[in-house]
């Protein structure tokens, strides 16, 4: 077999007859739902690795990853094992750049809040800013933008909101730059483009620090972030940074407290900022379910980045600290518990709004524990 037949150009990819041929998406779960090629299957590669069966022999299998690098060698591995298996060359990521070029009315997208998901958006947006005290006037809020779905959508409903200007408050669209890959950057810098959102850029080296941590990288990631986040919000006057945290997420943290952490807490929807002063975090997709947000950007034909840190550059899973497996574990948990009640959401949601301290055995108030046998002898 010559080179010309072990992997195959995105251009070739759109001539290909689907009856014949499958596009395997071999990047995690968690990935996958973030975007992923028209038509694709996603088989992970862990699985695969175990069990090259579930695939058929009798089609042309692309094998899809992030960049094409690691999919090149599974490609070699299923040809060696009786597969006619080609590597798609620049992978998920080549593909995305691509689809940069396609026009995008923001208009429409705008019109899409306001028509189509006003029930399930819009609505539930202005809910958690009104019931949570989110907004208020002469607020400076940075608008913290990762390049994902959920703080792209955050983006326009902030400004949407500020259509309606009932009060004064400004928005600054902030992105940092933890060290991206040149495409990363750039699909990032060309959906604000043509989503209208007026982008403020400023760098720093985390990626470059983390890289080589043995322990929980990115958790250590993570925290770093939010730091410059808000030393950059803070220099630029803001008082408030909005991160694009979701319903979903909200009673993931729920039970992953509860079966991991041995403790009962949730995701708060704002949170005073223990090391800068005047500052606050504000989480207003707090009300808004993740479908629905998946549901606004297939409508809209969007497509987006989900992790672009420098450990996902050759297509391994952001799980180093074991953390995105086990909210991918929380989230098929959910699932099968719903199938059995429908009403499993959003008990585990409201189970933090009505804990009832008289069944308490202990709680904590910032340092200090509280016993239920503190006063169980008095009157």
């Amino acid at each position: 077999m010559n080179n010309e037949q072990l992997e195959i150009t995105l251009d070739a990819l759109d001539t290909l007859d689907s009856q014949s041929s499958m596009i395997i998406d071999i990047r995690d779960e968690f990935s996958f739902e973030y975007g992923s090629i028209p038509n694709a299957v996603n088989n992970p590669l862990d699985k695969l690795k175990q069990d090259f069966s579930v695939l058929p022999k009798d089609k042309l299998l692309v094998i899809c990853c992030k960049s094409g690098q690691i999919s090149d060698t599974l490609a070699e591995k299923l040809r060696e094992n009786g597969y006619n298996a080609v590597n798609l060359k620049e992978g998920y990521y080549g593909w995305l750049k691509r689809k940069m070029t396609d026009e995008i009315c923001a208009d429409e997208v705008e019109k899409s809040i306001r028509k189509k998901f006003s029930k399930t958006i819009w609505s539930r947006f202005t809910a958690a800013v009104v019931e949570y005290e989110l907004v208020k006037p002469n607020d400076k809020i940075a608008v913290c933008i990762s390049g994902g779905k959920d703080s792209m959508l955050m983006a326009k409903l902030f400004q949407e909101l500020k259509r309606h200007n009932k009060f004064p408050f400004e928005l600054v669209h902030l992105v940092m730059d933890p060290g991206y890959s040149p495409v990363n950057r750039s699909v990032i810098e060309s959906n604000a483009r043509k989503l209208n959102i007026p982008i403020t850029v400023f760098e720093t080296n985390i990626f470059e620090s983390v890289y080589n941590v043995q322990k929980y990288p990115c958790y250590l990631c993570a925290r770093m972030r939010r730091g410059y986040l808000y030393k950059q919000a803070k220099l630029l006057g803001c008082n408030k940074i909005a991160l694009g945290h979701h319903y979903d997420d909200v009673i993931e943290t729920i039970l992953m407290g509860m079966l991991y952490g041995g403790q009962v807490q949730t995701m708060m929807p704002k949170l005073h900022s223990t090391n800068y002063e005047g500052m606050e975090l504000i989480r207003p997709l707090y009300l808004v379910r993740e479908n629905e947000i998946k549901r606004w950007r297939d409508y809209n034909n969007l497509n987006f980045i989900q992790c672009a840190c420098r450990f996902t550059d050759n297509c391994t899973t952001c799980n180093n600290g074991n953390t995105g497996s086990k909210r991918q574990e929380i989230k098929q948990l959910i699932a099968n518990l719903k199938n059995i009640n429908p009403q499993i959401e959003s008990n585990i949601f409201h189970s933090v709004e009505n804990v009832n301290l008289e069944t308490i055995i202990s709680y904590k108030r910032g340092e200090e524990k509280h016993s239920f046998l503190d006063d169980y002898d008095t009157d």
